[in-house]
């Protein structure tokens, strides 16, 4: 098995700038952030991503970005901030331990969001249609 990054650096044995901890969850800031103040919150269990993390652990995941985020935006002068998921390879996830990205962000800071794609629009009630089938 490969080792994790995030389990080493919630054992201790890689170092961090460690944000905020309860018994369950630690928030320490990225080392390549997207802007100042760009905080990782994981669960202290492994679970490779987060459609395989149990209910109780992405309540508590929910609960700490609530506490911090605001804190971290007040920190370094945010005027606002996103929360980042990414969950399986396609999606950009690098990482196999699910983590949140807490992202402050800054008037004309440059971090961009995707843009929608018109030929999808035409789709929409098949997709719909589609999903709610998926879920029964």
């Amino acid at each position: 098995m490969e080792t994790c990054i995030f389990c080493e650096i919630i054992k201790g044995g890689i170092p961090s700038h460690r944000v905020f901890e309860t018994d369950s969850v630690l928030a320490f800031l990225d080392i390549h952030p997207t802007n100042p103040g760009h905080t990782i919150v994981v669960p202290k269990v492994h679970h490779a991503a987060y459609s395989e993390a149990p209910d109780e652990v992405l309540a508590d995941l929910a609960r700490t970005v609530k506490q911090i985020a605001p804190a971290i935006t007040q920190a370094v002068s945010a005027s606002a901030w996103n929360l980042i998921v990414n969950n399986g390879r396609d999606s950009g996830q690098i990482i196999f331990h699910t983590h949140w990205h807490i992202v402050p962000r800054f008037a004309d800071d440059g971090f961009r969001h995707w843009k929608g794609k018109a030929e999808y629009e035409e789709q929409l009630p098949q997709v719909a249609e589609k999903i709610r089938t998926a879920l029964g």
